[in-house]
């Protein structure tokens, strides 16, 4: 059987959680991270052949963050794609915290989120055995309970 393939989006620019992330994933977890030095309409293709064909689409979002378009690409996701759509939201990250109303704003696109169907996670370590755990249920080599079923 195939591996779970998994696109990392969310926070980019020194942002350090795809690294920590990929460090706690199994054999059976395959992530894309589409972080590159520079930048070019090719890699964007790729991006978003992988937002399109990956089995997980998976968006960690940290205070770091600069970019406006991480709401549009969660909300976006969580509304068309449910059922693929991972969301985590680091709290603190690397020094940097979010300001009260902003982690009012997230926690309130999270709800909304977990209404549409995504899956919500609140650590870098959920993610990860999730994923293992999905992972090793595609490859066949998982017999534990499915994530939900704790």
């Amino acid at each position: 059987m195939s591996k779970l393939t998994v696109f990392l989006g969310g926070t980019c620019g020194s942002s350090t959680w795809r690294d920590d992330l990929m460090k706690n994933l199994n054999d059976s977890v395959d992530a894309f991270n589409p972080v590159v030095p520079n930048w070019t309409p090719e890699c964007q293709a790729v991006e978003d052949k992988h937002k399109q064909k990956d089995n997980i689409v998976l968006y960690v979002i940290t205070p770091e963050t600069k970019s406006p378009y991480s709401i549009s690409e969660v909300t976006r996701s969580s509304i068309t794609q449910p059922q693929r759509t991972m969301i985590c939201v680091l709290q603190e990250a690397n020094g940097y915290s979010f300001e009260a109303h902003e982690a009012k704003a997230w926690t309130k696109i999270l709800k909304d989120c977990s209404k549409d169907g995504a899956t919500i996670c609140s650590s870098l370590e959920e993610v990860a055995e999730k994923l293992n755990q999905i992972g090793l249920a595609k490859t066949g080599a998982y017999q534990g309970p499915q994530p939900g079923e704790e």
